[in-house]
């Protein structure tokens, strides 16, 4: 009896240390996929949406930029495009060179914890290739993840308008306003709309030498003024039906993107981007 109770406990162990390995071989994958950003944008997008999470909406707190309703008033006005953008409705917004041959299309959402760190790693990088020449960049913002019924909100489309403000400032403006928006500092967890309030997307303004004290600026981010733009924008962005996360990177038309432990994913760190860069070109 004793010899088989041994040898159940044994059995017993082994069956209890089996799970122990398997529930911490998949904390790691958990812990793997939030570190690179791919999988997550990956599982979203299986639960059918677009990029980080494309079918949603909302609005919360208090001292915001602008209510739902006041987005749908922002609809119906006249539509004012921010200097330094092209196309009929100003949202070709293309930084760099108009001479070089390559163009670099990045598509991103503000609230996107991913696009973030896309921007912390890589950025960077992408900015150096293109006072390199390299290529152009042309960005493609949306504003998905303000209709995410859980995290539901008008960051997305508040912190958009004002990257139009600084845009109307100068492309220079605009780079450092969309670094300093997604730095590890600055940026709030998706599930936290704080960039629906003026005053948070004023602070971090004042972190960009071009907009610190810059009235004009302060004035166009205060009145709204291209809120129209931003969801000009936004229906651009929703146009690219093959955009299934954010980040999404293209190099003339195609996406950017490594190998990954769970498949194909955009390019998270500077040499990776740069290999794929590279090799794209060749």
């Amino acid at each position: 009896m004793s010899n088989r109770n041994n040898w159940e406990n044994k059995q017993s162990a082994r069956e209890r240390l089996r799970a122990e390995r398997e529930r911490q071989a998949k904390k790691e994958r958990t812990k793997r996929q939030f570190t690179v950003g791919g999988a997550i944008v990956g599982i979203l997008a299986i639960a059918g949406g677009i990029g980080y999470a494309a079918t949603q909406l909302g609005d919360s707190g208090a001292s915001k930029k602008s209510t739902s309703s006041a987005w749908e008033a922002a609809a119906k006005k006249t539509l004012v495009k921010p200097a330094n953008t092209a196309g009929d409705n100003g949202t070709e917004v293309v930084i760099g060179s108009k001479d070089a041959k390559h163009t670099l299309e990045v598509y991103q959402d503000m609230r996107c914890p991913i696009c973030s760190v896309f921007e912390q790693n890589v950025g960077g990088q992408v900015e150096k290739d293109i006072k390199d020449g390299k290529f152009k960049a042309q960005y493609h913002i949306g504003t998905f993840l303000d209709r995410n019924p859980q995290i539901a909100g008008t960051g997305s489309k508040n912190a958009l308008s004002a990257l139009g403000a600084a845009l109307n400032v100068s492309p220079e403006a605009f780079q450092a306003y969309n670094k300093a928006l997604y730095a590890k500092a600055n940026h709030p967890d998706e599930t936290k709309d704080d960039y629906s309030k003026d005053d948070v997307l004023l602070k971090v303004a004042q972190q960009v030498p071009a907009l610190k004290g810059n009235a004009d600026f302060e004035k166009n981010l205060k009145d709204h003024t291209f809120d129209k733009w931003a969801l000009q924008m936004s229906d651009e962005f929703d146009s690219h039906k093959d955009v299934t996360g954010t980040p999404t990177v293209k190099l003339d038309g195609k996406k950017l993107s490594v190998d990954t432990p769970n498949g194909k994913g955009v390019p998270m760190t500077p040499d990776q981007f740069t290999s794929a860069v590279d090799a794209q070109l060749k």
